[in-house]
């Protein structure tokens, strides 16, 4: 059975719309007081002040580099939902499975400095990965599936900026810091603001309702099905790869066989699937 993901649409949600690559109006909303303390009207950083949530080893469990061993620097704040359990009806994003609020979380804290957040980022590469984490890890460092030499001495340490909104906060500074201590960079953001030039790796993920600043990167990541944000309108931007991946929660199973089929008819999408969460880790 062919799967036409335009059928699923909602009847107000037109073909027209689709072309456009937009969503809804501009519906991306300021950050709340109190999300990201120490940040200019709490919307970009200006004060060099870093507000983190965590700070932790495990691997890429999605996308282009799953199975890549990483340190996922989880910045607080989110301009598309509070974070708040109460706000989630009414915000742009309300299928976020992350908390991202405070900076009380693992490795969490305020930086005054990116050589500072830098430094803690480095230590904790230098850590163990957690249990389930380090035989994915090592799988991921061979260079093809029939090498017989591991990649680990040409393989570099591998930080990954996410959130909430990593835009709101990382800055060329910090980037140039996390390289200077020997870092690929990569960032997942939801495409709402431009980032800063020199990150090694650039990860979109659209959220409908919210206008997507950022086209061009290395991959696109659409958390599928979102009615109102369909692969079509996004196919046409100028990313490496294309990557559709189900929506976590009780219709996982269900938007999973969708996605696998679409992505067997359109060849330019992949499916991704959340292994971190069927390994076990973080």
């Amino acid at each position: 059975m062919s799967l036409d993901l335009h059928a699923c649409l909602p009847v107000y949600a037109t073909l027209d719309w689709a072309a456009t690559g937009r969503c809804l109006p501009d519906k991306v909303l300021p950050v709340p007081p109190g999300i990201i303390e120490g940040t200019a009207n709490n919307t970009v950083n200006t004060a060099s002040v870093y507000s983190v949530k965590e700070i932790y080893k495990t691997v890429q469990g999605e996308g282009w580099h799953t199975g890549r061993a990483a340190v996922f620097l989880r910045f607080a704040g989110c301009n598309l939902w509070s974070g708040r359990e109460e706000d989630r009806e009414e915000a742009v994003c309300s299928f976020c499975d992350t908390d991202f609020i405070g900076t009380d979380g693992p490795g969490g804290g305020k930086f005054r400095s990116a050589a500072e957040l830098a430094a803690r980022v480095r230590s904790v590469w230098e850590g163990a990965l957690p249990a389930g984490a380090s035989d994915c890890a090592q799988h991921a460092a061979f260079e093809g599936p029939f090498a017989g030499e591991p990649a680990a001495a040409t393989t570099k340490p591998y930080v990954v900026c996410t959130g909430g909104e990593p835009l709101l906060q990382l800055d060329a500074p910090l980037v140039v810091a996390l390289q200077a201590s020997g870092f690929d960079v990569g960032v997942e953001t939801n495409g709402t603001k431009d980032a800063p030039g020199g990150i090694d790796w650039i990860c979109v993920s659209p959220k409908a309702g919210a206008p997507v600043v950022l086209t061009r990167g290395h991959e696109l990541k659409l958390v599928y099905r979102q009615a109102l944000a369909l692969p079509d309108a996004f196919a046409h931007m100028d990313f490496e790869h294309f990557f559709l991946q189900p929506m976590d929660g009780p219709d996982r199973e269900r938007f999973t066989k969708e996605a696998r089929a679409y992505c067997a008819r359109r060849p330019q999408w992949k499916l991704s699937l959340q292994t971190h969460k069927i390994i076990g880790v973080p």
